[in-house]
């Protein structure tokens, strides 16, 4: 028996989610229709709003609902100092260490060339306007420990250091192979406050 086609689509859009794989997508789309409807209905809705209203900082390039982010807009915040990080959660990460009183750029991913991810897929040219822009002194490598997170930061860095700006990459504490999304606050403040120069060795 084959499933109705709007339950088929349904488990489609759940299995593009990751990590979910076509039997947890199924469960999931079974699940909603079955004992939470309002839920199914409540989601959709979310849904909806986020892609319609949810856009890009035109400075920083993470999520938003304004053209320039609330933190890019903050007369608080260091302009001399940007941390590069890979993803908005990313960055929403080193925001809760309450240790960070700069900028940002967010990648929106890592170079990854056998994934057909290149400078141009991660906005490299912006981010280069964007610390080449005469106010930025130090920029601060965030992205994750793992192999194309250090790729990426190695590339990035070289890039800035030519242009002569301050690199400085997170230090301990933060986990070889690990991504920041899911490391403590506490871990990820102590590797802020012990940064390292990009090129300097262990």
């Amino acid at each position: 028996m084959k499933a109705p086609a709007p339950l088929e689509a349904l488990t489609a859009a759940l299995k593009r989610l990751p990590g979910v794989g076509a039997k947890s997508a199924q469960r999931f789309a079974y699940h909603l229709l079955q004992h939470d409807r309002e839920g199914a209905a409540l989601l959709a809705r979310a849904l909806n709003e986020a892609t319609q209203r949810v856009r890009h900082c035109q400075r920083c390039n993470t999520f938003t609902e304004f053209e320039v982010c609330e933190t890019c807009s903050s007369p608080r915040r260091d302009p001399a100092l940007l941390c590069v990080v890979e993803t908005p959660a990313d960055q929403l990460t080193i925001e809760q260490t309450l240790s960070y009183t700069g900028l940002y750029f967010v990648l929106m991913g890592r170079l990854s060339p056998l994934d057909g991810i290149g400078p141009k897929q991660i906005g490299l040219e912006r981010l280069l306007a964007r610390a080449g822009d005469g106010v930025v002194r130090e920029v601060i490598l965030a992205t994750n420990f793992t192999q194309e997170g250090e790729a990426t930061a190695h590339y990035i860095g070289e890039l800035l250091r030519a242009r002569g700006l301050k690199v400085s990459r997170l230090a301990r504490g933060v986990p070889v192979g690990s991504e920041l999304e899911y490391v403590d606050p506490s871990t990820i403040a102590q590797a802020l406050r012990d940064q390292r120069s990009v090129g300097d060795r262990d």
